[in-house]
């Protein structure tokens, strides 16, 4: 799994220092299981979605402690979590993900989640590819079937992903008082479970539209891009396209 290596490397950056308290300020069932997992001395899982919590359980690694916690809420409510602070802090796939939960509110929320970090700050990004229009055949196809998943979402009046390249982060996080460590990318090697995942997410959305018309012409274009991509995926054995990356920062008056 492509979430492994990533994690991995967050492990092999922490070293031998302790996990102390951990924020998963976004967490998903990935992250949740891989926190679960670490020798902590109380973790937080951060989450906007309530049905993550009814089903938890199957995803932890280890049984949940008494000073571990679930908390359903909004990083666009003040309140949220309102002056704690942990010792280890996970953006996993955070800065792109909350523009769905709180738009334009990148800037913000970074910050306070930096502030709220005693010792070592995680960021697990994506880098922007849908603005990009690539010249080879496999980032042409990846940028294009993006561009699709984005313009079904927007037509079903839904929020696609914004995601922001490390360089912006690290920019950010600098101002804010704390030092990148180090920035690690992950070259991404796309198959026949990602061009089938993106083309699902179209026709969930396609299937709310009230345009039949819209409807029947998104759909056969749907169908094209499954077996164009197929067919890239078999040819090139995979579509090498895009990176994601890990950043790795510390509050400055640490170093």
């Amino acid at each position: 799994m492509t979430a492994s290596r990533l994690f991995k490397h967050i492990a092999a950056c922490q070293g031998d220092e302790p996990w102390g308290s951990l924020l998963d300020a976004g967490t998903g069932p990935q992250s949740l299981a891989w926190v679960s997992s670490l020798e902590t001395e109380r973790w937080t899982a951060v989450t906007a979605q309530p049905g993550l919590v009814d089903g938890a359980e199957a995803f932890l690694t280890r049984p949940q402690r008494k000073n571990d916690c679930i908390v359903i809420g909004n990083w666009a409510d003040p309140n949220l979590l309102a002056g704690q602070q942990f010792d280890t802090v996970l953006l996993d796939y955070f800065i792109g993900a909350i523009d769905a939960f709180a738009p334009f509110g990148q800037e913000a929320l970074v910050q306070r989640l930096a502030r709220s970090s005693r010792a070592n700050l995680y960021i697990v990004g994506l880098e922007p590819y849908v603005p990009l229009v690539a010249e080879d055949e496999a980032g042409l196809f990846i940028g294009d079937l993006g561009r699709l998943r984005d313009a079904c979402m927007l037509l079903a009046r839904n929020r696609p992903y914004r995601e922001h390249p490390a360089a912006w982060v690290a920019d950010q996080l600098r101002g804010y008082g704390l030092t990148t460590l180090s920035i690690e990318r992950f070259p991404l090697r796309h198959r026949s479970k990602f061009i089938n995942s993106q083309l699902q997410i179209c026709a969930d959305h396609v299937d709310r539209l009230e345009d039949q018309g819209l409807v029947s012409a998104l759909n056969e274009k749907v169908a094209q891009m499954r077996d164009k991509g197929l067919e890239l995926v078999e040819r090139y054995d995979g579509l090498a396209f895009g990176s994601e990356y890990v950043i790795h920062a510390a509050p400055a008056t640490l170093l």
